[in-house]
């Protein structure tokens, strides 16, 4: 029953990592760098660079699976860059996987693969997968996404699970740019009455734990994908106020205040060619990728997680909520 897992050591695959270890089943984390705090946990860990094929063998040897959460994240850089880090390791790790005598391979895609600058209000997994190089992220994960399902085949199954914006404990990514621009009075949002549904990350981790499950079953999926959130859409700019309340109950964090999203998209272009034409460093303040993510609404059906994988998120958003706050009142901040 041993499962490997990449990206381990990041915000989803720890959490994914420690369900399993809960669960009885044993880990080996695939990481580029020592890890003490995941062998403490109780996994074992093998070094491996995703970009090199002979380590993955090594590190999947013996493995009865794989859940692929690694990944390059972000709404700016290089198209090459964000290739190389989500589609190239994501081939090499399933190869490695296949020869190695895996059965099945869990990949940790996103809903930003049905991203094309359209309305995704309710959605299923039937909506378009989106063919735009220009936003590097979502088109690097959606290559790999369909490079992962095409893999499918008897003795060999595969899956992509898809959570939405995900928050809670920990988070080193989304809460701390959002506090840091709340902090300094620099949080505009859009306005728009779209909605938007995030997932708390115990419910995305849960996910994977029963896609694993699934896998294990006598009737495992097999070339599918799947929407992860927490069924409760709001606006943008209801949830991104509630999650700031959490983190600072005192009200000290909070929206500085909302722009039409015509600007904010209009500016997200003007922003992006500067930033492309002088070869400035750092990120634009918007790009058109986040304009449209604001602008416009991104929830989606959770039926087929429900149906196949038995998906029902049992941290609901006030809970999850309630646990973000009692985790920075404990620990003085994020």
């Amino acid at each position: 029953m041993r499962i490997l897992i990449t990206g381990g050591q990041g915000f989803l695959g720890r959490r994914i990592l420690e369900m399993l270890l809960e669960r009885g089943y044993e880990v080996r984390a695939a990481v580029r760098r020592q890890a003490p705090e995941l062998q403490a946990l109780g996994a074992e860990v093998s070094l491996a660079d995703l970009g090199d094929p002979s380590a993955l063998r090594r590190a999947a040897k013996g493995c009865e699976g794989v859940v692929h959460c690694a990944a390059r994240s972000g709404v700016w850089g290089r198209l090459d860059d964000f290739i190389k880090a989500n589609v190239l390791t994501t081939a090499n790790i399933l190869m490695a996987a296949r020869e190695s005598g895996a059965e099945w391979f869990i990949h940790t895609s996103s809903p930003s693969v049905t991203h094309t600058g359209l309305p995704l209000d309710g959605v299923d997994e039937t909506a378009p997968l989106t063919d735009n190089p220009a936003h590097p992220y979502p088109y690097s994960k959606m290559l790999a996404e369909r490079l992962v399902l095409s893999a499918d085949q008897p003795g060999f199954h595969t899956a992509a699970l898809r959570p939405h914006l995900i928050w809670g404990p920990g988070d080193p990514h989304f809460l701390p740019r959002l506090v840091e621009r709340a902090g300094k009075n620099r949080l505009w949002l859009l306005q728009s009455e779209a909605l938007v549904d995030g997932v708390y990350i115990d419910n995305a981790a849960l996910a994977h734990i029963l896609a694993v499950e699934k896998m294990r079953s006598a009737a495992p999926i097999g070339g599918r994908a799947y929407f992860i959130a927490q069924g409760e859409p709001l606006t943008a700019s209801e949830l991104i106020s509630k999650i700031l309340h959490a983190v600072c109950p005192q009200r000290t964090l909070a929206v500085r205040g909302h722009i039409p999203a015509w600007l904010g998209q209009a500016a997200g272009v003007v922003l992006e060619n500067v930033w492309k034409g002088l070869a400035l460093s750092g990120e634009p303040p918007i790009t058109s990728f986040v304009a449209e993510e604001l602008a416009l609404p991104h929830w989606f059906r959770l039926d087929r997680a429900r149906r196949e994988l038995g998906y029902v998120p049992p941290i609901t958003l006030a809970e999850g909520l309630q646990r973000l706050s009692d985790h920075c009142r404990e620990r003085g901040g994020l």
